[in-house]
């Protein structure tokens, strides 16, 4: 069976409280729910990890890599923006990853306009809410059959 590891990253652990404008008032719970039952559709097996901890993310990354996981999903939140550290990690993987968010990223203030991990990416999901993680475990599956 196919493995695939879904990475939340900084503040994720506060959807449902934190700016519901933006993030609407699913939970993080809620979320990784909805994506295990989407797996379980398409026959793969699903792990979640959330961390505040950027070295943390690092080394979960390093540790997929090590695993050998066949793809990785990751929603870095704000480090997507300016996370060196994350980009390098990720440019270790030689499995596919995909970039997703829930708020349209590209309709918001400035600075998050742009991802510093994009390019390494297999692709970008950003403005359907939980959508977008359902959209990103659909693309992570199609690239690796």
């Amino acid at each position: 069976m196919k493995e695939i590891l879904m990475l939340h990253g900084i503040n994720h652990n506060m959807f449902g409280k934190r700016d519901p404008e933006q993030y609407g008032t699913v939970t993080l719970e809620q979320i990784d729910e909805k994506l295990n039952e989407l797996a379980g559709v398409l026959g793969v097996e699903l792990e979640s990890f959330q961390t505040n901890s950027e070295g943390e993310m690092c080394e979960r990354i390093h540790q997929a890599f090590l695993e050998e996981k066949d793809a990785v999903i990751i929603n870095a939140g704000a480090w997507t923006h300016y996370s060196y550290a994350l980009r390098d990690a990720l440019a270790i993987l030689t499995v596919p990853f995909v970039e997703v968010h829930m708020s349209n990223i590209h309709a918001r203030e400035a600075f998050r306009h742009h991802s510093v991990f994009a390019e390494l990416a297999k692709g970008q999901i950003s403005g359907f809410g939980v959508d977008s993680y359902l959209l990103g475990l659909r693309a992570a599956v199609a690239a690796i059959q």
